[in-house]
């Protein structure tokens, strides 16, 4: 059996240092905010290429906090839309509606699955006044080309970098370091994976780290006064000391990682397949590889007859979201065909070659 994802392999790695750790953080006394959140605050942001990294509890909330912030420096205000993909976790459509502004769905294009730019561009309108990019899969959204718009029409832009830790543009800039804000998730299957929820901001806009310190810790800018209404998402000073002990790892895994994809892609040859597009050597880090099938029940048959693990990223898009109700009408061909075609492959640092000779065979195998 191989697994889809075997997180246990991957973590075990590490099993010395994070008792070691754990053990530590157990003697300090110290739980929340301290040392070690700090610490991966200031190595995190180092790594992005930003001056301030905001730890925050999850993925979400980094989004969420990135949009309130603005809306209190006075960059948004209630009601303002913000352009967010049509095809991305419905997480990135939550932190837009939970503060109070208006997603404005963007087809994807056939591809990459990230943002149709003509649809992108055709959509601006008075109302819009950010641009929130998904690095979907691990690959970086065509950021040049939405910064240039986005600067033509006075918009911020915010990466949901939630997939794509260490993806870097062809200028060698990290993700994170691409626009106004970024928003990271450290969820455990993420390249870069706590062993619980976490998440953090990276921003070079001192004003906005600032706040999104207070907001994080119920809006209080010191002890029992509290600046504003903010909420409870601290980054968990256990979670930031096991992220310290994996990063210098993030490099190297995520290379092996795009050597398993290079395999993959020189050596499917299966006219039943759609293979994921790869531009340059870092641009994506393949958080999933994802693949299209036109009859997808028949295809996870055939892996399930081989025993390989699978997952669908994402099965039903956000328009067609019981919790999004008010975007049911709305129709995206692309992004709804596509939902019915991906597939989800294994793709980690702990897949042994033998394993991703097996998959490979039983990809050209499928007919």
């Amino acid at each position: 059996m191989i697994p889809f994802l075997d997180l246990s392999k991957i973590n075990k790695r590490f099993e010395n240092e994070f008792k070691s750790v754990f053990n530590s953080f157990l003697d300090s006394g110290y739980y929340i905010l301290g040392s070690h959140v700090k610490a991966f605050e200031e190595e995190f942001a180092s790594y992005c290429g930003v001056s301030h990294c905001v730890g925050v509890g999850n993925g979400l909330d980094a989004l969420r906090l990135i949009l309130e912030g603005y809306i209190i420096l006075g960059h948004l205000k209630k009601g303002d839309e913000v352009l967010v993909a049509s095809n991305t976790y419905i997480a990135t459509i939550l932190a837009i509606k939970q503060v109070g502004l208006v997603p404005k769905l963007v087809e994807s294009e056939s591809v990459t699955h990230n943002f149709n730019l003509e649809e992108l561009a055709s959509l601006i309108s008075e109302k819009t006044k950010a641009i929130l990019p998904v690095h979907l899969y691990g690959q970086l959204s065509p950021m040049s080309k939405i910064l240039a718009l986005a600067k033509s029409k006075n918009l911020l832009v915010i990466e949901d970098a939630a997939q794509a830790h260490g993806a870097t543009n062809e200028n060698g800039t990290k993700a994170g370091a691409l626009a106004d804000a970024a928003g990271f998730s450290f969820y455990p299957s993420k390249n870069l994976g706590a062993l619980g929820d976490a998440g953090a901001v990276t921003t070079n806009n001192e004003q906005l780290a600032d706040v999104i310190k207070k907001l994080r810790n119920y809006g209080t800018s010191s002890k029992y006064v509290n600046e504003y209404v903010g909420i409870n998402s601290r980054l968990d000073e256990l979670q930031a000391a096991i992220l310290r002990k994996k990063l210098p790892s993030l490099d190297q895994d995520n290379l092996m990682r795009i050597e398993i994809a290079k395999k993959y892609l020189k050596y499917v040859n299966n006219k039943h397949i759609k293979l994921p597009s790869f531009r340059y050597k870092n641009d994506h880090v393949f958080h999933l590889f994802v693949i299209r099938v036109e009859d997808r029940d028949k295809f996870l048959t055939h892996f399930e007859a081989h025993e390989i693990g699978t997952l669908i990223h994402y099965p039903i898009a956000p328009h067609q979201q019981k919790a999004l109700l008010e975007y049911s009408d709305l129709h995206f061909p692309v992004t709804e065909k596509i939902q019915k075609q991906l597939v989800s492959i294994p793709i980690s640092p702990v897949l042994s070659e033998k394993d991703v000779n097996f998959i490979i065979s039983v990809l050209n195998s499928y007919h």
